[in-house]
């Protein structure tokens, strides 16, 4: 059922959202030298790599390493990758990772493929059987603020929780999340 629901949802996003992309990829083209987009390599379900793409926020060059461990992660964001960023645009071409099953509309975010404290609590506590998803129960409840404990934490309770009920109230919390740009740092 999840899967239908992740692979209906995700035409009709895609559709909805061809021509909004289509801007932000022209914005990118136009604000910073590179490529438009950005094919991070990401751990999914069964601790599995696959790549997944954002719209490129971060100068060429940049870290390949989570944000928060960043010393001066600004500096690093492109003339409009702050504002992709707060909005969430860069998110829009994690639409493919779902179309194709690496992701799901819910789920514990994927970790970076060298987020080693992270993917081993995760495997600790069996998250690592879920898909990875464009948001989640973690998200809703911190986004950036959470530490990794804490964000673990929130991926086994909804590991314990998950249903198409509980997907959907998280749906609904992350469409007011990201409108009020909650817990985002950089």
């Amino acid at each position: 059922m999840k899967r239908i629901f992740d692979l209906s949802l995700s035409l009709v996003l895609i559709f909805v959202f061809l021509i909004p992309a289509g801007i932000v990829a022209l914005m990118v083209r136009l604000t910073s030298a590179g490529p438009v987009l950005y094919w991070s390599e990401r751990v999914g379900r069964k601790n599995v790599i696959f790549k997944m793409p954002k719209f490129r926020s971060m100068k060429l060059g940049a870290p390949v390493v989570a944000t928060h461990v960043l010393e001066n992660p600004e500096s690093l964001l492109t003339p409009i990758g702050g504002f992709l960023r707060k909005t969430s645009l860069d998110e829009l071409p994690q639409l493919w990772s779902i179309l194709v099953g690496d992701m799901s509309f819910v789920g514990p975010r994927p970790a970076l493929f060298n987020q080693y404290d992270l993917i081993g609590l995760r495997s600790q506590f069996g998250v690592d059987e879920l898909v990875p998803g464009l948001t989640g129960w973690a998200q809703v409840n911190g986004r950036d603020e959470v530490s990794i404990e804490e964000k673990v934490q929130l991926d086994r309770e909804y590991l314990a929780r998950k249903s198409l009920l509980f997907d959907l109230r998280i749906l609904f919390l992350t469409f007011f999340s990201v409108l009020s740009r909650d817990g985002v740092s950089h």
